[in-house]
């Protein structure tokens, strides 16, 4: 867990993603990669210099997942869940039958666990992607965008005037596995029957093929992004020194 937290502090730090007095909603999917997070910044806010506070949100789509084991963890972390009851399976699936349900369904659940974060008194979202999702978006966005992007460590919203940090970019996704494994952290059964068959999961095998015959070409891919000047990803740092 130190291992972790020194990488979440090292993205904090980079890409001025905590200020004092912030409250952070962190989206939680019930997944390994949010669980891991809503613990992390947990864990931070305890000895980070600029005090913030923390809330874990779950936008319940209404695909049936029983989320006890994560409140129950939340309980004995002494965390703050709030869990949001929604129809976004149902007027997916039942009332507008999409073929493609992946695309809509996540806009419908960001624009949600915004509103709910703002509810909760929020004034940043806390996403949990982690290094290799920073790498798959970045070939997925050249493959079917033509264009070098990636999503951004710190994106500002000013439709809803709230800003999305993702402090889990330099973290590998092995790390994350492994960690959750070792404290034995709750990781929740999706029942959506689109998940696992989207266009991320083809990308992420063809990245995992690629690196089969270049060892280390997510490390080199991931380093390229960070020294490309892409937008967002210009640290703190050097900004300073300009």
């Amino acid at each position: 867990m130190q291992h972790i937290l020194s990488l979440v502090r090292k993205a904090v730090d980079e890409y001025g993603m905590i200020e004092n007095g912030d409250r952070i909603a962190v989206g939680c999917s019930g997944g390994k990669d949010s669980t891991l997070l809503l613990l992390a910044l947990s864990k931070l806010s305890e000895f980070y210099p600029k005090k913030f506070s923390v809330v874990g949100i779950v936008i319940d789509t209404g695909t049936g997942i029983d989320y006890s084991p994560l409140e129950e963890f939340c309980k004995n972390e002494n965390i703050e869940l709030i869990i949001k009851r929604t129809e976004i399976s149902k007027i997916i699936f039942e009332i507008r039958k999409e073929s493609n349900p992946c695309s809509l369904c996540s806009r419908m659940r960001r624009g949600s666990l915004n509103d709910a974060a703002i509810e909760a008194g929020a004034n940043k979202v806390a996403l949990g992607h982690h290094r290799d999702d920073v790498i798959d978006t970045f070939f997925l966005s050249l493959i079917h965008e033509s264009r070098l992007n990636t999503f951004q460590p710190v994106t500002y919203l000013s439709r809803k005037d709230i800003n999305v940090i993702r402090p889990l970019i330099f973290v590998p996704e092995k790390d994350v596995k492994r960690i959750v494994k070792r404290f034995n952290l709750p990781v929740l059964v999706n029942p959506c029957p689109a998940d696992g068959n989207t266009e991320r999961e083809a990308i992420k095998q063809v990245v995992h093929d690629i690196d089969v015959n270049y060892k280390g070409i997510r490390e080199r891919v991931f380093g390229a992004i960070e020294r490309s000047n892409l937008d967002g990803w210009k640290k703190i740092e050097k900004q300073k020194n300009e």
